[in-house]
């Protein structure tokens, strides 16, 4: 059996069986690293007043604060996603179930910041929930694990003619 051209069969056919979901799980990584550097993935996150190691200022007082910004559609607590609390900066970050993100000074709950957050909506994308869990499961996580696999058998390609020039005996030069 000629293992290279075994392996490169698999290479080629793994490749075009994986092209559309590692495209997208590519690109939306790609969105995903940089959501730190540009403000349309993921708001900045702005500073409230740092006093105390506690906040001042009610969670109710945050919601209230919330429910000024009709945008981010925040009328009762079950409309917030999750609330992420960043003590050392002063502020919480109120994350509503339409994905808006309310960040909120925790000394005074004033509202520093209101915007669309994309960078959750980019991450259910990357590992396939977005499409439904099936399409997770059974399409995204065995095109992670067959990426591994072109992985291993592209290294093995690359560095097969590099091994067999090392066997091969060398002439001996008269100089």
């Amino acid at each position: 059996m000629n293992w290279k051209k075994f392996w490169r069969q698999v290479h080629y056919w793994l490749s075009l069986a994986i092209f559309l979901p590692a495209g997208v799980i590519f690109v939306a990584g790609g969105f995903l690293m940089l959501k730190k550097e540009i403000e349309w993935i993921q708001p900045g996150t702005e500073r409230g007043q740092v006093e105390a190691q506690l906040p001042e200022a009610s969670f109710e007082a945050m919601l209230a604060a919330a429910r000024q910004h009709p945008e981010a559609g925040i009328a009762e607590w079950s409309d917030i996603d999750r609330i992420d609390l960043r003590v050392d900066k002063g502020m919480a970050k109120l994350r509503a179930n339409s994905g808006w993100e309310v960040q909120v000074d925790t000394k005074t709950a004033e509202v520093l910041k209101v915007a669309y957050r994309r960078s959750d909506l980019i991450e259910s994308i990357h590992d396939g929930s977005f499409f439904s869990d099936e399409v997770k499961l059974y399409l995204f996580l065995p095109t992670g694990i067959l990426l591994v696999v072109m992985w291993g058998t592209g290294i093995y390609l690359f560095l097969l003619p590099r091994m067999r020039k090392k066997k091969k005996p060398r002439p001996a030069t008269n100089v």
